[in-house]
């Protein structure tokens, strides 16, 4: 929806401003180690492995850094055992929020999203009890300075994209996951500048926060997003660009 202000847009720019590269790349780091692990360490034929490879060199990643986290996956260095975890939990307003974290030590991780939650108008939520409102989607966002957004529809669609949407600085192509590949292979053959290409989980149905119920939200999203564990923090949360305006 134009005009509006979802928080991962917000927290794109945020990280960007605050140059938080050791934690960009402690996180892509552990994304090289699980894709390795569970798919193998060559990226040609491992998809998830070739997006974190994708990743890295955009953060520029050194390559050493990326080569010692493929081979810990692939057991060729000995490191920590990771393991993948999502937890859920609630927000002001009733906005849901989803907690992917990768760990050595789940009780720890655990204990330390209840209390980022608690301590921030938050609450950890059961099992499914918001995972239901998201769905896994490919998203891809172009440059939107300049561009048309039925241009764009058109150059991606053949290729399993399903929707474009604009957003403040970009326009966002969805796709599912397995059309990846093919959707960000379109878009580079039509010469649109990709600012960011992920695999997210994407709402459903969004929550429109106003009034003092904005900063406490963005406060908590930012809390857990700064949790060492903390992979990725997806929610429904959308902000008008009045109430983003009120902040300033």
């Amino acid at each position: 929806m134009a005009g509006h202000s979802k928080w991962a847009n917000i927290k794109h720019r945020k990280a960007a401003s605050d140059a938080k590269r050791g934690k960009i790349f402690t996180r892509i780091a552990k994304e090289l180690t699980i894709a390795a692990r569970d798919g193998g360490g060559d990226p040609d034929s491992n998809p998830r492995l070739r997006l974190a490879m994708q990743q890295a060199r955009a953060a520029n990643m050194p390559n050493d850094n990326i080569d010692r986290a493929v081979k810990r996956g692939t057991g060729e260095l000995e490191g920590q055992t990771l393991e993948q975890i999502m937890l859920e939990g609630y927000g002001p307003g009733g906005i849901g929020i989803l907690i992917e974290c990768v760990t050595d030590n789940r009780n720890r991780t655990v204990a330390d999203v209840r209390h980022a939650l608690s301590r921030n108008g938050g609450s950890m939520a059961d099992a499914g009890s918001v995972a239901w409102n998201f769905s896994r989607k490919s998203v891809i966002a172009v440059e939107k300075e300049g561009k048309d957004e039925e241009e764009i529809l058109l150059a991606v669609i053949d290729a399993g994209a399903e929707d474009v949407k604009e957003e403040e600085e970009t326009f966002d192509i969805y796709a599912e996951p397995e059309n990846f590949d093919s959707v960000r292979e379109a878009v580079e053959s039509a010469g649109y500048e990709i600012k960011e290409a992920k695999l997210a989980f994407v709402p459903n149905q969004w929550v429109e926060l106003s009034g003092g119920e904005v900063a406490t939200a963005l406060k908590l999203l930012d809390a857990l997003d700064d949790q060492d564990d903390v992979q990725n923090v997806f929610s429904n949360v959308e902000i008008s660009e009045d109430e983003m305006a009120k902040l300033s």
